[in-house]
């Protein structure tokens, strides 16, 4: 707004309060424009915005009186204060963009930069004792053979529990221990379900093992979490008995204990596996002696395993007359806590630095 049309504005007739209210509002623009002859920085610039344009500042407060006006008076008066309020604003951009120009002149005539001098420290994180323990484990697999499966982490409730033989009035199946997010699709509780899918999408020989996440309703403490990670392998042929099962899981355990680790299998039950057992390591504290590690059993209960269940099988289009196969699951939280003797399961998710770097 130019100060002809200003003035044109000032000398027209209307109210004594409108007119003092102009008169206000041309004192104000005129302060403004004294006020930023000086600006030299954002700081200065942002204090002019805050004493005219705050929610406390000099145009705010004129603008209070609107209400005071006639009906008449108000159309007029709001272009009026609008047309103040721009030219107010458009002087603040323009000292803003002057104010960042003269800054980065000065921060150019000022700074230097010696190309010669070492670059400061950068701070490199740590592996996540987690993935060092699984990358072990798939180092330890694939050396035998075994091919890396994966699958989502949004099953069907087909392939995380019918194909696997768990029926309808299975425990796992309450919505007490699964997250449902519809009636037919949950958070997978296992990796299982990676089974189904290869078992379904070729044919044997299969050698795979399945890391990834899983999710039950699980309270949070020292020992549980409702999100954890699962190893399960899988190994489909003509021919395979629980003698191969027992051999690979003794290699499997020698290999993350220790040479001199022992195993043992304890029966146990499984809906999707027959026979089913429980397998323990002796103790690498302790030799198998006693201790407060194990408890004094000299054992360690590290995973679940057996021969492939018939109806698996079946369900999944392989026929069990000419091909068997057995199948392993162990909780990779629980091996490295057991491998590096850490006692609480949170640790793995706070994402301490502390915690991590010791890895």
């Amino acid at each position: 707004m130019n100060q002809s049309s200003l003035s044109a504005l000032n000398i027209s007739k209307e109210g004594e309060g409108s007119m003092e209210m102009k008169d206000q509002l041309n004192s104000i623009l005129e302060s403004f424009k004294d006020d930023i002859k000086d600006i030299t920085d954002l700081k200065q610039v942002e204090d002019i915005r805050i004493k005219f344009l705050g929610k406390k500042g000099l145009l705010t407060d004129v603008m209070k009186g609107m209400g005071k006006l006639s009906k008449e008076e108000r159309p007029e008066m709001g272009k009026f204060v609008n047309d103040v309020r721009g030219e107010i604003e458009s002087g603040i951009e323009k000292m803003k963009d002057s104010a960042k120009e003269a800054m980065l002149e000065l921060q150019l005539a000022t700074e230097t930069v010696d190309v010669t001098m070492p670059a400061g420290d950068v701070e490199v994180g740590n592996k996540h004792p987690l993935y060092l323990v699984l990358d072990d484990i798939k180092d330890i697999f694939l050396g035998m053979g075994y091919k890396i499966a994966e699958g989502p982490e949004i099953e069907s409730v087909y392939n995380n529990f019918d194909a696997l033989n768990a029926p309808k009035d299975h425990p796992s199946r309450s919505m007490s221990d699964t997250f449902y997010i519809i009636d037919d699709m949950i958070l997978r509780t296992q990796t299982s379900p990676v089974q189904v899918r290869t078992m379904k999408a070729q044919q044997p020989p299969i050698r795979v093992i399945a890391p990834g996440r899983c999710f039950r309703n699980d309270e949070l403490d020292a020992t549980h979490s409702p999100m954890f990670h699962q190893i399960e392998g899988l190994v489909i042929d003509k021919g395979i008995t629980m003698a191969d099962l027992k051999g690979t899981l003794d290699t499997f355990a020698k290999r993350v204990f220790g040479s001199q680790t022992k195993t043992k299998f304890r029966p146990h039950y499984f809906p999707f596996t027959e026979p089913s057992a429980e397998v323990d390591v002796s103790c690498f504290k302790c030799g198998g002696e006693g201790c407060r590690f194990c408890k004094g059993s000299g054992w360690i209960e590290i995973l679940g395993c057996g021969m492939v269940h018939p109806n698996v099988l079946r369900e999944c289009g392989i026929d069990p007359e000419e091909y068997s196969g057995f199948a392993f699951g162990m909780g990779l939280d629980r091996i490295t806590m057991l491998k590096y003797e850490i006692d609480d399961i949170r640790h793995f998710f706070e994402n301490d630095m502390r915690f991590i770097k010791q890895f």
